[in-house]
């Protein structure tokens, strides 16, 4: 089971890493990669990390998941990079953070789908013809979407629930959430995710 996290210069970290920390604990057979398109990338608050995978093999991936950062709107626009990002709902879960969104919606994959995103990039999702929901999560299908950076938990908990059931992805909940609130997490998350886990077909992935 490979799960990468599309990572762009300008990244939010929390958007990338929260996810891949709670992927990373959630199993640990599964192999977890920070994908760009560069050997490093830079944070907006100038993080450096080094790449684990490339673009090639994250459209390759079982589940692909698309951070955001402060430079989503040039990568829509380079259509090079656009032209790489070949992913298949029908194959592959594929999941969206914040500014992330838009990139799932100028590669036609949200197809008249509302969707969440973050704030600020709301109205970049609204001028590409999506509707932008008022809640923290979203999934149709195949497709999940996230807005707000701390949302980013319930994203990773969705794609633990498509590949192993509501009750890991309540465990991997209850161990990162804070001591004294874990019941409370638990159940917020339980609440926004578990109504999208019985939709449509399964990806036809492998385990």
């Amino acid at each position: 089971m490979h799960i990468t996290i599309l990572t762009f210069d300008g990244f939010n970290e929390l958007d990338s890493l929260i996810a891949f920390g709670i992927l990373n604990r959630a199993n640990h057979n599964w192999r977890v990669s920070i994908a760009s398109p560069t050997p490093r990338v830079t944070s907006m608050n100038g993080v450096v990390i080094e790449a684990q995978a490339s673009i090639s093999e994250a459209v390759k991936a079982d589940v692909v998941l698309l951070g955001s950062g402060m430079q989503t709107r040039e990568i829509v626009n380079d259509a090079s990079l656009m032209d790489q990002l070949k992913l298949d709902p029908n194959k592959q879960l594929l999941g969206a953070q914040c500014s992330g969104t838009l990139i799932l919606a100028k590669l036609d994959l949200l197809d008249a789908v509302p969707a969440c995103t973050d704030l600020t990039s709301k109205p970049w999702v609204q001028e590409a013809g999506i509707e932008v929901l008022n809640q923290p999560f979203f999934a149709n299908g195949n497709l999940a979407t996230a807005g707000g950076c701390l949302a980013s938990s319930y994203l990773a908990c969705w794609v633990i629930a498509r590949l192993e059931g509501i009750q890991a992805a309540k465990n991997a909940m209850h161990y990162f959430a804070p001591v004294g609130e874990k019941d409370e997490f638990v159940e917020r998350m339980q609440r926004h995710v578990t109504p999208y886990l019985n939709q449509g077909n399964p990806p036809n992935i492998h385990g």
